[in-house]
């Protein structure tokens, strides 16, 4: 659900944005084979080819139906093979088995899109300003809903891809062998005191990022960048997985549970660690920031390291003196995370971009926060219990899509999104 509805805007401009969205989803799709988009690899996951109709079923549901008289739905079972976990809409296939949905095909879920883009192009094209004012903030939350399906599309596909012993190359890295020296880690002090957090207005955002309101921080520290990889494994060879002294309750559970003993999609071969990603098996960059690494995993290198995660609003008080610039997802096509540039002065880098960072932050409402009515009020409210919060975006994450009060939320089990993490201190 939006925050708040965004200033009028025009057809036209409100078509560009819906017609460049669309374009991108399709674009990431593209390389892929009706089999490719098929695969889901465990129960959090989707395939691509729902990620590619559930986005459609959404302009479908709560824009073309409501509000486009005289709009016929595609096909009548599609409200149930789409719907993802809005139970005021109806019944919905289940989660675990959408890759067995083999029918409808790959051709006919484009056939759909295509039927949508058709009938709500037409829809605005012909719309009155009342009819505008009506959509525009369910039109720009659709938009805003399939740029996160297009992150999902992609770390899901990833997911699938890895259990591939081809390991193959899905799309092309224009950035493989730009490698370069991170540089040292270094601590930024912050003051604290009473700070402004959430979405301060204008433009987009969605309802869980407000309403803004003050909280007090103490002072702290914060790490100018993200850990990376040559660090974590500095963790990992001092026996990081081997002893439950840095771990959470649940994270050792789960270090037991599960067997890890490295990020997801780390693989050692003859005496090297190798990653693999959409670009295919590679040796990992040692300077890159860690990837792939769970909440537990990021508070036991905390602890390791003798520091802590920060809070999210620790982080969202550093980076709102920054500019929102990062290594994103250019349109249609993916990236791998890169290490930081050398600083100018005593800046915060990688803040946006390259990896998510976890915070120590539960995933809990802001004062005053209410879900609004209706159906669409089930986007963001009715998740806030056992997930933690990550903020910044990620090489896998829309350019546009990102603001310094962007919260996402896992659980702290997860580890197939982009997840990194930086350090923070207490100053005593």
């Amino acid at each position: 659900m939006p925050l708040d509805q965004p200033a009028y805007h025009s057809a036209a401009t409100i078509l560009e944005s819906f017609t460049r969205v669309r374009a991108a989803s399709e674009a990431l799709a593209r390389p892929l084979s009706p089999e490719d988009c098929m695969l889901q690899s465990m129960e959090a996951a989707s395939p691509v080819k729902w990620n590619l109709a559930h986005t459609s079923w959404f302009f479908e549901t709560f824009i073309l139906q409501p509000h486009a008289a005289g709009y016929r739905s595609y096909h009548p079972e599609f409200g149930f093979l789409f719907n993802s976990y809005y139970n005021q809409i109806g019944e919905m296939h289940p989660r675990p088995i959408r890759g067995l949905v083999s029918r409808p095909s790959l051709e006919d879920v484009y056939s759909y899109r295509a039927h949508v883009n058709e009938a709500l192009t037409a829809f605005l094209e012909k719309a009155d300003e009342d009819a505008l004012a009506a959509v525009t903030g369910l039109v720009t939350l659709g938009c805003a809903h399939e740029e996160q399906h297009q992150e999902l599309l992609v770390t899901d596909l990833q997911h699938a891809m890895s259990y591939n012993a081809l390991k193959p190359v899905v799309y092309e890295d224009a950035a493989a062998d730009i490698r370069h020296a991170a540089p040292a880690m270094t601590w930024r002090r912050m003051e604290g005191g009473v700070c402004d957090i959430g979405w301060p207005g204008g433009g987009f955002a969605f309802d869980n990022e407000g309403p803004r309101h003050k909280t007090y921080l103490h002072p702290f520290e914060l790490a100018n960048r993200p850990v990376t990889n040559v660090e974590y494994l500095e963790f990992m060879e001092d026996g990081g997985y081997d002893t439950p002294d840095h771990w959470l309750s649940d994270g050792w559970d789960m270090v037991q549970r599960e067997g890890w003993r490295a990020p997801l999609y780390w693989r050692k071969a003859d005496g090297e660690w190798r990653r693999y990603s959409l670009f295919g098996e590679r040796e990992i960059d040692p300077h890159a920031p860690v990837c792939h690494v769970s909440h537990y995993e990021a508070a036991a290198y905390a602890s390791w390291a003798g520091a802590r995660l920060p809070t999210e609003f620790e982080w969202e008080a550093a980076a709102s003196l920054f500019p929102v610039e990062g290594r994103f997802m250019e349109a249609g096509a993916p990236r791998s995370p890169a290490a930081a540039p050398q600083p100018q002065d005593n800046e915060l880098l990688q803040l946006f971009g390259d990896v998510w960072e976890w915070t120590a932050s539960a995933y809990l409402p802001y004062p005053g926060f209410a879900v609004a009515d209706g159906a669409v009020g089930e986007y963001n409210g009715k998740f806030m219990s056992g997930q933690m919060v990550l903020k910044g975006g990620s090489a896998a994450t829309p350019a546009d899509h990102i603001r310094v009060s962007y919260r996402n939320f896992f659980p702290p089990d997860a580890r197939w999104q982009f997840s990194g993490f930086r350090l923070a201190r207490d100053i005593s």
